[in-house]
């Protein structure tokens, strides 16, 4: 590398430094209207309304060895952990919000929600 280079790679990096100067200046101006009160707590709410999430409903779950696995075909029957008639968890992109109960409405299956988890109750059960 040459000392040619080396002189515009310094004025550039003293550039770069006086615009981020400049810049972080200019940004508490910048900031100040998303200070404005409740008003925009509404308006920031109103963005992610729109927003979309995975919602899951998990029958039961099982553990078993690959082999075993490995030995699944068309019409095999996997036991599950859970039994007939308990509550089933609604998990939002993998978190349990709520509990619920099979449905069919109009020949499609649903879930009727039965317990909705609290934010702490949520907490608890992350920290096991």
């Amino acid at each position: 590398m040459s000392d040619d280079n080396s002189e515009i790679s310094a004025d550039d990096w003293g550039a770069a430094m006086e615009e981020q100067s400049t810049a972080a200046a200019a940004q508490p101006h910048v900031f100040e209207q998303f200070a404005a009160g409740a008003a925009t707590a509404h308006n920031d709410l109103d963005m992610i309304m729109d927003i979309p999430v995975q919602l899951t409903v998990e029958l039961g779950r099982t553990k078993m060895p690959i082999k075993n696995l490995l030995q699944l075909a068309q019409g095999s029957v996997v036991e599950l952990a859970n039994m007939a008639g308990e509550p089933m968890d609604v998990l939002i992109n993998g978190f349990l919000i709520a509990q619920g109960e099979v449905v069919v409405v109009n020949d499609r299956l649903g879930i009727r929600l039965t317990d909705i988890i609290t934010p702490s109750e949520r907490l608890r059960r992350i920290n096991r």
